[in-house]
């Protein structure tokens, strides 16, 4: 741009350029000297170019300041990990999906308050985290706009008096938009604490996932299996298969959420324009983005490994009543008032209780206490499995519905680039 802009003629242009290559090998390689009296990683590259080129390298800083080299370098960084973790998302969401169709037979139970409450086809379930890591998606790509904004150019905080093109840079370097006030330019943040208000959502998310299949995984439980390699065992107790791959991502969570905390406070106090301060965002900002890449890497491998136990999820389906609710709509359907329904069910409920039965199994004698005109049609909405046929609104976990959605994701998540 400088020698288009004939700020450096073409043999300083060709010069500076080759001469920089040199130097950045030599970072790569660790063989460019480092001195303290040098400040930064800035004065480094420049001196050493002035080193080699004299005069010629004096004039690689012209029109820039450290202040918006530094955030184009954030927003170039930023920019390519969040590429990254998209597609480490996409991988996850089709590890899931890739569940759906070996599952789909298996009814699993759903919580609220964590009692159990309806019963759910498990594809319903997976499906239901596509969504989630759909939304963190769509945050990530909307953050993602506004770090893909070029400062270069804007300088130290005023702009510069030379003709510079900053729209040459920007398009060189990919960005989509300028940054149009060099006040704001110098000191703007915003877009790394947007993006680790995204990145401490996914680890609430991811969090939250991995609390519930350390639970399912349990004796107690009993709905899954996880992967051994991804499971530790006891120093002490031979029995034991611990699930630490979990638990550590349950563990690092709570270091992303700290981090947009320790961003917001850095800022909350910082006038116009650029602080030293700013240099304490790129730790926390490293730190979110290395433990959610870490902890997406193996949450993959984890959702397509574990197996769930047919035979002991289909042991206690029917038990907790999951199908009440089916039932009580079943009143509806024929004109008793919801809250009357509500009533009869609870009471019919506390009846199969007394005697030991599930609602499917209680004797149509029993049922017609309800007090509601009753035939046999009942038990076409009684066990967990007819409940689950039952339900019909869209969203639900109907399995024609079900059926649909899984299509819908396999397109929505086709064509993804899932390159590392």
């Amino acid at each position: 741009m400088l020698a288009t802009q004939g700020l450096l003629d073409d043999d300083e242009c060709s010069a500076i350029l080759e001469t920089l290559g040199d130097i950045e090998q030599e970072l790569a390689d660790g063989t460019l000297p480092l001195r303290i009296e040098l400040e930064d990683i800035h004065m480094h590259i420049e001196q050493a170019l002035i080193d080699r080129l004299g005069d010629v390298g004096r004039k690689l800083h012209t029109g820039r300041s450290r202040n918006d080299q530094v955030t184009t370098a954030t927003r170039l960084w930023l920019r390519d990990a969040i590429d990254k973790i998209d597609r480490q998302l996409a991988r996850l969401q089709l590890a899931f999906l890739g569940r759906c169709d070996a599952d789909f037979d298996i009814i699993l139970p759903s919580y609220t308050h964590f009692q159990r409450a309806q019963p759910v086809l498990a594809p319903h379930y997976w499906l239901a985290y596509c969504e989630r890591f759909q939304r963190d998606r769509e945050r990530l790509a909307d953050a993602r706009r506004r770090v893909n904004s070029s400062t270069l150019g804007t300088a130290a905080l005023a702009g510069s008096s030379l003709p510079l093109d900053r729209m040459h840079v920007a398009a060189d370097l990919g960005f989509e938009r300028l940054a149009e006030n060099s006040l704001d330019a110098s000191y703007d943040r915003d877009f790394v604490a947007e993006t680790l208000a995204a990145l401490a959502l996914i680890g609430v998310h991811l969090s939250g996932w991995a609390e519930e299949w350390i639970l399912w995984s349990t004796h107690e439980f009993g709905v899954l299996r996880l992967p051994q390699e991804m499971c530790t065992g006891s120093s002490i107790m031979p029995q034991k298969i611990n699930p630490d791959a979990l638990e550590l991502i349950r563990g690092k969570s709570g270091g992303v959420i700290g981090n947009l905390q320790a961003i917001l406070v850095i800022l909350k106090g910082l006038p116009l324009a650029y602080n030293r301060d700013f240099q304490e965002d790129k730790p926390p900002l490293f730190d979110a983005v290395d433990s959610i890449t870490a902890m997406l890497e193996i949450a993959e491998p984890i959702v397509a490994g574990t197996e769930l136990d047919r035979d002991a999820i289909s042991l206690r389906l029917d038990e907790g009543f999951l199908d009440a609710t089916s039932l009580m709509e079943w009143f509806i359907c024929r004109g008793v008032p919801q809250r009357t329904a509500h009533q009869a069910v609870g009471a019919l409920v506390q009846r199969a209780t007394d005697l030991g039965l599930p609602l499917k199994d209680l004797p149509f004698e029993c049922l017609e206490e309800a007090g509601v005109e009753m035939d046999d049609s009942v038990y076409e909405v009684l066990g967990a499995a007819n409940a689950v046929k039952a339900l019909r609104t869209r969203g639900s976990s109907n399995p024609k519905l079900v059926r649909a959605e899984i299509a819908r994701w396999r397109e929505q998540l086709d064509g993804n680039e899932f390159e590392s």
